[in-house]
């Protein structure tokens, strides 16, 4: 492999060498100049860099290779903290993570309708962050993650009841003084499940996202594909049933109109006394409601079976076309959608793409589901600031605090 010079390390190249200690660590520096095919002075001097900012440490430990010993390098775990907070219907979910994505702390909070948001998401942030004792110069940002779309360059949320036009991230970067990001639920979760896992950026990474509506996101050279917008991967709003129901994006049929937990509790209720006999109330929350018929057909109620069983068949039908659109290697199903009969949506997908892809001939898409999936867009948005802290040039960076 032919050798870059060292005037092209920059945020990319720095981007690289994070991802590659991330992915493969420990790792030596001999083994960073033949994976990237970057000079040996430009490896020593971006992991002299990372050294001084605390990103990398070395372990201690070396390996003889019958020359002088390789010191290994691995990500400091400690060296930066990523918040995320997913607003929910009716909750908020803030979630703390180390460099390397383990969970270091979690609350969930109800949303409280008589008290402004920025409050309630400042007073969450303080909380947490307080009662885990973390100094402020460790955080390395907030990234508030909710269902889109989402303006992220003004840091707004367009659809979400309650939040109308407030520029979120001018608002939580002014009261709280630290990085804030805002974007979506799907975006986030896909950047976290491929941070958190330790995937190599040589996979075509997807991640299909299901709490109220369904979504999805790619990760590609580890870098997550946003589109013009920031607003990729709406996978939920393809059309499954041509001249379908009207969706609130515009569009007929959408496969979140059939497929989502919304669709299947509505179709709950009217099968004659199903609703009764599973213990679904009229006034329960949708996300109860689909638990409560998850669980029972994960244990054989052959009639909520059915519904999610229908819903499965769709999701994989959404899962194939974003399979072959991006040519997927690897697929991980997130989002509090799947907490409870995961298993009946993996095992159908899995199915699916095995069977139906265009490449399958030539490699298979590991379906996986997420090892946390009512807490993945929470995780994700912690790592999608520590993404952009300690490996910039992966996307759009968190906003300093406003004056």
């Amino acid at each position: 492999m032919a050798r870059r010079e060292s005037a092209a390390a920059g945020p990319g190249s720095r981007a690289l060498i994070v991802d590659l200690i991330r992915s493969s660590g420990p790792i030596s520096r001999v083994e960073l100049v033949e994976a990237t095919g970057l000079t040996q002075p430009t490896i020593s001097n971006i992991v002299r860099r990372l050294l001084d900012d605390g990103v990398v440490r070395e372990t201690g430990d070396t390996v003889a290779t019958g020359g002088k010993p390789r010191t290994m390098l691995v990500i400091n775990s400690r060296s930066a903290y990523g918040i995320g907070i997913r607003v929910g219907a009716d909750t908020l979910t803030c979630v703390v993570t180390d460099t390397r994505g383990g969970t270091i702390g979690r609350e969930l909070v109800a949303v409280s309708p008589t008290e402004d948001v920025v409050t309630q998401l400042s007073d969450l942030y303080l909380h947490v962050t307080g009662g885990l004792g973390l100094a402020p110069q460790s955080v390395a940002g907030l990234a508030v993650v909710a269902q889109g779309p989402v303006d992220v360059a003004r840091g707004r949320f367009l659809a979400l009841p309650g939040f109308g036009h407030l520029d979120l991230r001018r608002a939580l970067s002014a009261r709280l003084g630290v990085p804030v990001l805002v974007d979506g639920d799907a975006s986030a979760a896909a950047v976290g499940e491929f941070w958190g896992r330790q995937v190599s950026r040589d996979r075509t990474f997807g991640c299909l996202y299901m709490n109220s509506g369904i979504s999805s996101g790619v990760v590609l050279d580890g870098a997550l594909q946003r589109g013009a917008s920031s607003n990729a991967g709406e996978i939920g709003h393809v059309s499954v049933v041509r001249d379908g129901d009207p969706c609130r994006c515009g569009n007929r049929g959408c496969l979140e109109l059939y497929a989502a937990p919304a669709a299947l509790v509505s179709r709950a209720r009217t099968i004659a006394g199903l609703a009764d006999r599973l213990g679904i109330r009229p006034n329960d929350p949708v996300a109860r409601a689909f638990d409560v018929l998850a669980r029972a057909a994960i244990y054989g109620d052959e009639q909520a079976r059915v519904l999610v069983e229908e819903s499965a068949a769709l999701l994989a039908d959404g899962a194939l076309t974003l399979a072959n659109l991006w040519d997927l290697d690897t697929l991980v199903l997130a989002g509090p959608g799947f907490a409870v009969a995961g298993s009946l949506y993996v095992s159908e997908i899995r199915r699916r793409l095995g069977e139906r892809t265009f490449s399958r001939r030539i490699h298979a898409v590991q379906v996986d589901l997420s090892s946390n999936p009512r807490d993945s867009a929470a995780i994700g948005g912690a790592a999608l600031v520590l993404q952009g802290s300690v490996a910039p040039g992966h996307g759009p960076q968190v906003a300093a605090p406003q004056p």
